[in-house]
């Protein structure tokens, strides 16, 4: 997004909700570009494989097992055939869960077998995409969702099954509890078009609250 274009969108956002004006005076130009220069840049298929790698548990546990996976193929993000053809033991080798090294693989097959065409999804509605991406074992909603937002910078997401979203939501409204995915829907129904950097605001709430 270019930056006037992400001078609009919070100016945007900013007018449709006083919650938000609030959060973008407080916390500034945050964005999605931001977010993802703090990700490693990979194609589709290897964003969807580190995501599963990601999957349960913490950010540098994540990190760590990714790279030991890459070493596998010369550090480098293997296709669908490398990757199938290797099976299940050098992947619980380099930390994946039985489990995990079968998500992995299953996303191989689908993706060499045209089950799962990465190549046409940015061609698809975000609906068509979460459909296609959660077909694959180990790849739910959520996981489509943050393919959306940061592979195919998708400007109208909101994750609602996100815990960090919705307790962000919850200290921005100052509600009881974090909202459940309707109630958060709901809140968020003034957002259109801009769920997405909303969303990057909300996360953004958890990085600026002590504790």
């Amino acid at each position: 997004m270019s930056p006037v274009k992400a001078l609009d969108a919070r100016s945007e956002l900013a007018a449709s909700d006083p919650v938000m004006a609030r959060l973008i005076d407080e916390l500034g130009e945050l964005s999605v570009e931001a977010r993802k220069r703090q990700r490693p840049a990979v194609d589709s298929f290897g964003a969807l494989l580190r995501s599963i790698i990601g999957q349960q548990i913490s950010t540098k546990a994540a990190a760590t097992i990714h790279d030991r996976f890459l070493a596998l193929f010369d550090g480098r993000t293997p296709t669908p055939a490398e990757l199938g053809a290797l099976g299940i033991d050098p992947l619980r080798g380099v930390g994946l869960s039985g489990r995990k090294a079968e998500y992995v693989l299953d996303l191989a097959r689908h993706v060499e077998t045209g089950e799962l065409e990465l190549d046409r999804l940015d061609q698809l509605s975000d609906d068509e995409v979460v459909a296609e991406i959660s077909a694959v074992r180990g790849l739910g909603v959520w996981s489509a969702q943050m393919f959306l937002i940061f592979h195919l910078d998708r400007e109208d997401v909101l994750p609602t099954g996100d815990l960090g979203i919705r307790k962000g939501a919850q200290i921005a409204y100052e509600l009881d509890d974090p909202p459940s995915p309707a109630e958060l829907t709901e809140l968020a129904e003034p957002w259109r078009p801009h769920r997405t950097l909303a969303s990057i605001y909300l996360w953004g709430i958890l990085h600026n609250t002590p504790g």
